[in-house]
């Protein structure tokens, strides 16, 4: 979970949501994270508890619109429920984490039953969709289970394979799925490839009373001289407008405020336009020409022709990875350390603000993990 890159590919690869197994991650909440994704998490509630297992689902700004709510399941199982364009449709996410095949049978009938309880309780018209690591094999045979698997698959059909396609029979909405595949190319230095469904359901965005949408403009720009100048000239201007066009009519006082906050967004988005994401402060253009290097790595693993070539390759790709976490390690302390003598430099000088400022970044923006509520 710990891996960076997770948040870039979620928009290369335009995800609404994206499921995420073994976090390794305690406990069960929701953070935002500073690239404006929501990350829903759900661990082992114990206290003390290892950190194994764990599931999670990171949503997009279409997805946290559409959220209708979600619940925690422990460290192997999360869902979601997301209102879509079908009126009174809902479209529930399960994520989940399965026991290996190899698990102790109570373990994995604990697991199943519990995963079977979850998917009975979702009403019948809604889509339901049961997703992540299965940790299952389904073999080639597919007689009989056309409509639910094809034939491109590897090895033979185990324990955990003929239990997930039994649940997959008792599914309906197959033809809700538009494409199923796999992007190889997805890089976050994981052993596994990123597996992709598109859906003939569309999200909607989920109204709360006195919820309106939020625009952030890029006031950085207010801090170079002419394009603060520009500003002052086009809001001016504005502003005379609308103070003639007054005095020439009658109007609410509702109306007034209507016309001078049209007034303020248009030049902001005309002048100033809309914040985008940037990368972390400690991120380096050297990190970044990592980042690049081991995706090239990674890509050179799927390109293989012979084995021995695999095996090369994914020698680099190991050792690009190392090289990668080593940047990302020296840049945040290089990072941390000029902020430490910045703050130094202001308490000597006295220059609060500055210090204040110093500070909130050092101590980064925390907040206590927001828990979903459970029904009595």
């Amino acid at each position: 979970m710990w891996e960076t890159g997770k948040t870039s590919q979620m928009r290369r690869y335009n995800l609404p949501v994206l499921g995420i197994s073994e976090t390794h991650w305690t406990q069960a909440g929701q953070q935002r994270l500073n690239t404006r994704e929501m990350l829903l998490y759900s661990g082992h509630e114990e206290d003390n508890a290892p950190h194994t297992h764990g599931v999670a689902l990171m949503l997009s700004k279409v997805a946290q619109n559409a959220l209708v709510v979600w619940e925690s399941h422990g460290s192997r199982i999360i869902k979601a429920s997301f209102k879509t364009k079908n009126e009174g449709i809902l479209m529930n996410i399960i994520q989940c984490y399965a026991p290996t095949n190899d698990s102790d049978d109570d373990i994995k009938d604990q697991f199943y039953e519990r995963l079977q309880s979850i998917i009975e309780k979702c009403p019948r018209k809604d889509l339901t969709i049961r997703m992540g690591d299965l940790n299952a094999k389904v073999g080639i045979d597919n007689t009989g289970y056309e409509d639910i698997m094809g034939r491109h698959e590897l090895g033979q059909r185990n324990e955990n394979g003929k239990i997930c396609k039994s649940m997959c029979i008792q599914q309906i909405g197959h033809r809700t799925m538009e494409d199923v595949r796999t992007w190889r190319g997805a890089d976050v230095a994981s052993d596994h490839h990123l597996v992709v469904a598109n859906l003939k359901q569309k999200l909607k965005k989920n109204w709360k009373s006195g919820q309106t949408a939020i625009q952030r403009f890029n006031t950085a720009f207010l801090r170079d001289t002419d394009r603060l100048n520009k500003f002052k000239i086009a809001l001016n201007n504005r502003f005379q407008a609308l103070q003639n066009l007054l005095k020439e009519e009658e109007t609410s006082m509702e109306d007034n405020w209507k016309d001078i906050k049209e007034a303020l967004t248009s030049t902001c988005q005309e002048v100033l336009g809309l914040k985008k994401y940037h990368h972390k402060e400690w991120i380096s253009t050297e990190t970044l020409d990592k980042i690049k290097e081991r995706k090239n790595k990674k890509a050179a693993i799927n390109n293989s022709r012979t084995r021995s070539e695999k095996v090369q390759a994914q020698a680099e790709y190991i050792e690009a990875n190392k090289q990668l976490k080593r940047s990302i390690r020296t840049g945040k302390k290089k990072y941390v350390e000029g902020l430490a003598m910045t703050a130094e430099k202001a308490t000597r000088e006295g220059n609060m603000k500055q210090l204040h400022d110093t500070t909130k970044k050092l101590s980064g923006k925390y907040s206590k993990p927001e828990r979903p509520a459970k029904d009595k």
